[in-house]
């Protein structure tokens, strides 16, 4: 038996309480080829920049356990 429509259209999304609401979603909008190759073009940069964050801290982080490898070779 199909589930009646009520007169707003939303018979589904409101008869069960874990779907999200239509009207909280943010209203979709067509990207151009070169948009989509835009935006993943700035998210590789991002997480590029993240990478190379890190590898600055290990690089310290390896510079100190060098100094004391020093140290240690020393005594």
């Amino acid at each position: 038996m199909p589930t009646p429509k009520t007169p707003d259209g939303s018979s589904a999304r409101s008869a069960s309480p874990n779907l999200p609401k239509v009207s909280d979603r943010k209203p979709w909008k067509k990207k151009s080829p070169v948009e989509v190759v835009f935006e993943q073009a700035e998210k590789l940069k991002e997480e590029i920049a993240e990478a190379e964050e890190g590898i600055k801290a290990k690089r310290r982080q390896l510079e100190k356990f060098e100094q004391a490898r020093k140290l240690f070779e020393e005594a």
